[in-house]
């Protein structure tokens, strides 16, 4: 079975490493944070504020705000929308994110 990638002919250049949750996970150049951890099988990585239930991505296009998580240590970042680099710190974001 062919990947997404050698479907579309892409040659993105060499992969990186970014840590979900102190995991370490792959990441391409270009690919965004849901895009990368969708890649290593993590569909969830926020949690309501109200009763904590998982959220992942919905729309996709950065309109619902379900993929809210936190980037080295900045929270409401959306992984619909954000490219990593290399390096990158992803936390799961609990409610907000911030201390409340």
């Amino acid at each position: 079975m062919s990947s997404p990638l050698e479907l579309a002919g892409a040659r993105p250049g060499p992969a990186f490493t970014v840590t979900f949750d102190g995991r370490e996970i792959e990441a391409l150049p270009g690919q965004t944070v849901a895009a990368a951890l969708w890649a290593a099988g993590i569909t969830s990585w926020r949690t309501t504020r109200g009763t904590g239930r998982p959220r992942g991505v919905f729309c996709g296009i950065g309109v619902c705000f379900d993929c809210l998580v936190t980037v080295n240590g900045r929270p409401g970042q959306r992984a619909c929308l954000l490219p990593l680099q290399p390096g990158d710190a992803i936390r799961t974001q609990e409610g907000t994110g911030h201390d409340d």
